[in-house]
């Protein structure tokens, strides 16, 4: 801006300068012309006096006859003067107007090129000052912001000024403090000599402890170096192995309990465990428990602990313990197999025996005495009861022997078929049954009828002498981890098969307002023949509950039972709302 400025004003200058050479030089040519005119102006007058003076002359002599002879030639003269002088006139006043003309002419225009120079230096300079102005108002900003800045770093300084100082008395008082601490580590280094020397003896008696604790530990233990080279073994490997201790440090795993050396199914790094056949030094080989574990300095394994341990006595009762095992499944095959028959082959004697009881009581009624018919109905009742025992002992050979595969069951259907069943007990005793919504179930439908059948039985059989039995049934759905407490656990414990921990499992709750019992036989009521009443007070032989915990255990689920005497009964099954393929095949 300041370079373009300059250029301007220098060329205005120069044009400055042109122009009044210029018209300088119009009014010399235009004196020029004026001092022209008035020098012939000067000799016109100068030549008309001459001539009027002649012509005076001539007049005064006219009075001659030779001076009237010359009066034309002087009136010709005057003639002649005044056309000089009119064509000089009028020529030196055109020349002056056509001066005149041609100086208005050039000054008009060089007023008019100066005014548009003007004009145009005025917009140049009206621009540049406001080029000027904007700098000037950018110029502000920056001092303004720079001033703002320089404010705010002022303000930080002062601040920063501020924290160094804080800090510089932080230091010294922390040198302060760490004067005094120095201090206190000086006058305290000779007690803590004390304490390292007194924790170094402990270390040594813990290190003697640990020694004897693996010299006199049963399992053998070896400490091996990142190669797997023996660094230190305890007595019972020599024991177990029959290498001497000073022939066992340096040899490898391979050389110790493998034969040729070989090294099978130990891993190298990372922790490992399970049971592996080792060799002893005559060759001879035993089974053996172990456990590997890496020793790791900075992510690195550089050693590992083996422990083992001789189980072949272990094996040995194991193997006798299969053995029996399979002798007693086999002996409970055959005996569930020989129930399954006997009672069969029963039925039909006692049959018999009922149907040729009422004939003779029928036939002999009016001739027989009161102790032979009182013989007669002791009779009819035992072999009632007997058939009753041999029907509940069916049921629960079936429910041990069942094979039917696990189809869906809609378990309010069943409730309704067992309803069904019991309607004449239930209108007897003027019961109150409330069934809330069951699920469906992955089950075996007879079996499920067998169990809702047994336990609401029992929760209108067992009921105070002129009460009005009401039973509740109701369920809900739960999942894996809250069906898994303590109760779902223990009666899992004793299915026969895998128990499903995940999922989700059907609760079924059959409460009643019963006589109830004290929990303390809780377990008991679920074994065969058990019964906490004599027969007098209630019908029954003891096996429905028996019957009822091995279909539960069939579904892989469970049955428990809470109860307080004169409070009534409630009895809880879960089981699985769906098995596992291989579960609902079996």
């Amino acid at each position: 801006m300041n370079e373009t400025a300059t250029w301007t004003d220098g060329m205005a200058g120069r044009d400055a300068e042109v122009e009044p050479r210029a018209g300088w030089g119009m009014l010399v040519l235009l004196a020029g012309i004026l001092v022209l005119c008035l020098c012939i102006s000067t000799w016109m007058v100068w030549e008309a006096s001459q001539s009027v003076t002649r012509l005076a002359t001539q007049m005064d002599s006219a009075t001659t006859p030779a001076a009237s002879g010359a009066n034309p030639s002087s009136f010709s003269e005057f003639d002649q003067w005044l056309f000089r002088a009119a064509s000089v006139t009028a020529i030196g006043g055109l020349a002056l107007l056509l001066t005149l003309h041609k100086t208005v002419t050039f000054w008009r225009s060089q007023w008019r090129q100066r005014l548009q120079t003007a004009e145009d230096e005025w917009h140049k300079k009206g621009a540049f000052l406001e080029g000027q102005l904007a700098d000037s108002r950018k110029s502000e900003e920056q001092l303004e912001r720079l001033h703002a800045e320089g404010l705010k770093r002022a303000t930080s300084l002062e601040s920063e000024k501020a924290q160094l100082q804080a800090e510089l008395d932080k230091l010294k008082r922390t040198e302060k403090t760490l004067s005094q601490k120095q201090q206190v580590l000086e006058s305290s280094k000779a007690v803590l000599e004390i304490h390292v020397q007194a924790r170094t003896k402990e270390l040594q008696k813990l290190q003697r402890r640990y020694e004897h604790i693996l010299n006199s530990a049963g399992e053998g233990i070896c400490g091996l170096d990142e190669d797997g080279k023996t660094t230190f073994v305890n007595p019972a490997v020599e024991k177990i192995t029959g290498w001497p201790l000073d022939e066992l440090i340096g040899k490898s795993e391979g050389e110790i309990f493998f034969r040729n050396g070989a090294k099978e199914g130990l891993s190298l790094d990372g922790q490992s465990a399970g049971e592996q056949v080792f060799h002893r030094k005559d060759g001879t080989c035993f089974p053996v428990e172990f456990v590997r574990t890496p020793i790791k300095e900075a992510e690195k394994v550089v050693g590992a602990v083996l422990v083992f341990k001789d189980i072949t006595e272990r094996k040995r009762v194991e193997e006798t313990l299969a053995q029996k095992a399979a002798e007693l499944a086999r002996s409970n095959s055959e005996l569930e197999q020989f129930a399954f028959v006997a009672s069969h082959d029963l039925q039909e004697p006692l049959r018999k025996i009922q149907a040729f009881g009422d004939r003779l009581k029928s036939k002999c009624e009016a001739v027989v005495a009161p102790d032979a018919r009182d013989y007669l109905d002791r009779m009819q009742n035992a072999a009632s009861r007997m058939r009753q025992l041999i029907d509940d002992l069916l049921a629960f050979s079936r429910a041990i022997r069942s094979t039917e595969p696990f189809t869906s069951v809609d378990l309010s259907v069943v409730a309704k078929e067992v309803l069904g069943d019991l309607e004449v007990r239930i209108e007897k005793s003027r019961a109150q049954v409330e069934v809330g919504e069951l699920p469906t179930i992955e089950a075996d439908p007879m079996q499920m009828r067998q169990l809702l059948l047994n336990l609401i039985g029992n929760a209108l059989k067992f009921q105070p002498a002129g009460s009005v039995p009401v039973v509740k049934i109701h369920s809900r759905i739960l999942d894996s981890q809250s069906a898994t407490d303590t109760s779902f656990l223990r009666g899992a414990a004793g299915s026969g098969g895998a128990v499903p921990l995940f999922g989700r499992f059907c609760e079924l709750r059959i409460e009643d307002n019963g006589i109830g019992f004290d929990e303390q036989y809780s377990e008991k009521i679920f074994a065969v023949f058990q019964r906490l009443h004599g027969r007098g007070e209630y019908e029954g032989s003891g096996v429905g509950l028996a019957v009822c915990r091995r279909i539960t255990d069939r579904h892989h689920g469970t049955i428990v039972a809470k109860s307080q005497p004169g409070k009534g009964s409630t009895f809880i099954v879960i089981l699985p709302v769906q098995q596992t393929k291989s579960e609902a095949s079996t």
